[in-house]
């Protein structure tokens, strides 16, 4: 059963769409607000999106990467929603565009603002843990649900292995992995540690294979020999 929010309240948001800026056959405007008239029902009628309180990624559960396109925006009332991702408002206002590399760091900064603290930082087995490696040639695991593994120095590898969770690297030669329906995020760095491009991906979907390690160069994953 759906439940009802106060009218009055403004909710920041991500929401999916076609590659032509649609959903449901709706056509939206990056820029413009859209108002709904008549009954306002989750999963029913209404504009629908992601709640920024819940997991960044959430918003591929209704639109595949690669496929789709993805903005910010801001609802408001009134709003019917049935759990604690998912929002429906009877107006919205269409915000900038998201890239995957955003939305994955969007998924790595979430993940540690409410990561469990565990004695050994550089592997996190609890749901929402986070691991970091900082030193050269480090490996940090996340093997919990909603996980963040990041590797920052020379060289580190970072892997993600529960359910929904992130892996990033970007220490120079960092390399990343991670389960089936996971974040990848990687930086290329020159020499002198400037930043050349970044690449970011979904284990398992356009050609990136899970549980392989990828490193970014020329602005892609490319898989590590």
């Amino acid at each position: 059963m759906s439940k009802k929010k106060a009218d009055q309240k403004v909710i920041h948001s991500i929401k999916g769409f076609d590659r032509d800026l649609k959903c449901r056959g709706f056509a939206y405007e990056i820029g413009k607000t859209f108002t709904h008239v008549g009954a306002v029902e989750v999963c029913g009628s209404g504009f629908h999106a992601c709640t920024t309180d819940a997991h960044p990624l959430s918003v591929f559960e209704y639109y595949a990467p690669g496929v789709s396109r993805y903005c910010e925006v801001v609802q408001t009332g009134p709003f019917s929603t049935n759990d604690d991702v998912k929002i429906c408002s009877a107006k919205i206002t269409i915000g900038v565009e998201l890239s995957i590399s955003e939305l994955t760091k969007r998924a790595i900064e979430w993940v540690f603002a409410r990561a469990k603290k565990e004695k050994n930082l550089e592997h996190a087995t609890g749901d929402y843990g986070a691991a970091s490696a900082t030193g050269s040639r480090g490996a940090a695991s996340a093997t919990g649900d909603y996980g963040a593994a990041s590797a920052t120095d020379y060289c580190g590898a970072a892997s993600a292995t529960g359910a929904k969770s992130t892996a990033m690297a970007c220490g120079y030669g960092g390399r990343v992995s991670a389960a089936k329906g996971n974040a990848l995020f990687a930086l290329e760095r020159d020499n002198n540690w400037n930043i050349v491009s970044t690449a970011s991906g979904i284990a398992g979907k356009d050609g990136i294979k899970p549980d392989t390690f990828y490193r970014c160069k020329g602005g892609k994953l490319v898989e590590v020999e």
